[in-house]
C-alpha cells in the first residue's frame, strides 16, 4: 500500500518513511529539499535495504504533484511539508504563510479529486499558545498563537477539519506533537538543520563537536524550577511510529476526524537537557545565558492519555536515549557533505 509523504526527506518524515516500510507500507516521498539533503534518501535505503521512490518537488506545484498522485495512486497521505522554526517565523512570517498555509490549500485542491482513505497531519503543540495549565489535554482551549508558525498550524488544522468533513470514507488525524529530538539508532538519519540551528538539541551537539563556539540558553528567569523553559522532548522514532499507528487506525475507521497529542507526558527544562547530554557524551558543554527569545512559551508538556487509549501507543525512548542518538548522528555527519553553515557563532 502506497503512502504519500510530503516533506518525507525531512527530520520526522525520513524516520516515518523507515517506520512505514517496517510496517509493510510503501512510502512515496515528495520533498523540495529546502530543509533536507538528497543523501537522506540514500541513507533511508541503507537502513531498510531497498530503493525508495522519491520526487524532488514542492507541494505547491499543482501540476507536478497531480502527475505524481496520478502515477503512484497512494491510499494515504502523511503531510509534513512545512517550515517549522518558531523564531524564524517571527522574523519572516510571510515565508510561513506561503508554505504552511497557501501550499496546503493548493495541495488539498489536488487531492480533492483523488481517493485518500487516511490523512495524517503534522501539527504542533504550538497551537495551544500559552496553556492555562500543564500537562495539556487535547480539549484545552486554543489560545492566541505565540508565533506565526503556531498560527499557521492553527489555521492548517481548521482548513483540514472543514475539508475532510465533506469527504465521506476518508479519515483525518491531527497529531499535535511536542518537541521531537533524537535520531535513528543506526546513526544514518537525524535532524539536519540548514545553517544555524534554531532547535536546542542540534545546537547542543554542534557546540559539543566544535561547529559552534557556545550554546546560548534563552532566558533564565521563567517561572519554572530552574528558570529555563520546559518542554516535552520525544524521540523521533517514537513519533514516527505514532504516525504509522494513526495512519493504520484511519484506514480502518473511515469517515473519522481525531486530534491527538504526541508526547512523553513529562516535561524537561533546558538545563535538564544539557545535564543529560553531558552525562551521555561524557564532556562538559560550553554554554551561557542570554535574554528570552521571541515566540518561546515558558512551559508546555503533554497529557498523552488519549493517544495511548486510541492507538495503543507509548513513547519507548528516554531523554538520555534521545541525546545519545543525537550525539552519534552529529558525529556521523562528519562523513556527509551538506549545506550547514560553517562559520562559528
Amino acid at each position: 500500500m502506497k503512502i504519500l509523504l510530503t516533506g518525507g526527506a525531512g527530520f520526522i518524515g525520513s524516520h516515518t518513511a523507515v517506520a512505514l516500510i517496517e510496517n509493510g507500507f510503501e512510502p512515496i516521498i515528495v520533498d523540495d529539499f529546502r530543509n533536507s539533503e538528497p543523501f537522506v534518501i540514500e541513507n533511508i535505503e541503507k537502513i531498510v535495504g531497498k530503493k525508495i521512490t522519491s520526487y524532488a518537488s514542492n507541494i505547491g506545484n499543482k501540476k507536478e504533484v497531480k502527475e505524481i498522485l496520478q502515477k503512484e495512486n497512494p491510499i494515504g497521505v502523511i503531510h509534513f511539508a512545512a517550515d517549522k522554526a518558531v523564531n524564524e517565523s517571527v522574523v519572516n512570517p510571510m515565508k510561513y504563510y506561503q508554505n504552511n498555509v497557501l501550499n496546503l490549500i493548493n495541495f488539498l485542491e489536488i487531492i480533492d479529486s483523488i481517493k485518500i482513505e487516511s490523512f495524517v497531519f503534522s501539527s504542533s503543540c504550538t497551537v495551544y499558545g500559552v496553556p492555562d495549565k500543564t500537562p495539556v489535554k487535547e480539549t484545552a482551549s486554543i489560545k492566541p498563537a505565540f508565533s506565526p508558525y503556531g498560527y499557521t498550524k492553527q489555521v492548517g488544522e481548521r482548513i483540514l477539519n472543514d475539508f475532510f468533513k465533506s469527504l465521506p470514507s476518508s479519515s483525518l488525524t491531527l497529531l499535535r506533537y511536542f518537541n521531537p529530538i533524537g535520531a535513528h539508532p543506526s546513526g544514518l538519519i537525524g535532524e539536519l538543520p540548514i545553517g544555524v540551528p534554531s532547535n536546542l538539541v542540534p545546537y547542543i551537539t554542534q557546540t559539543a563537536i566544535g561547529k559552534r563556539k557556545k550554546l546560548t540558553v534563552f532566558g533564565k528567569d521563567y517561572d519554572t524550577p530552574d528558570g529555563t523553559c520546559i518542554r516535552d522532548y520525544i524521540h523521533v522514532v517514537d513519533l514516527a511510529n505514532a504516525h504509522v499507528s494513526a495512519l493504520e487506525k484511519g484506514l480502518k475507521s473511515k469517515d473519522s476526524i481525531k486530534t491527538l497529542n504526541v508526547g512523553t507526558g513529562k516535561g524537561a527544562s533546558v538545563l535538564d537537557v544539557i545535564t543529560a547530554f553531558e552525562k551521555v557524551s561524557k564532556q562538559e558543554l560550553n554554554y551561557g545565558f542570554g535574554p528570552r527569545r521571541a515566540g518561546d512559551v515558558p512551559k508546555i508538556y503533554s497529557d498523552n492519555t488519549l493517544i495511548k487509549n486510541e492507538l495503543d501507543w507509548d513513547a519507548k525512548f528516554s531523554l538520555e536515549d534521545c541525546l545519545e542518538h543525537s550525539w552519534n548522528w552529529e558525529k556521523n555527519l562528519l562523513k556527509f557533505k551538506y549545506k550547514s553553515e560553517k562559520k562559528q557563532d
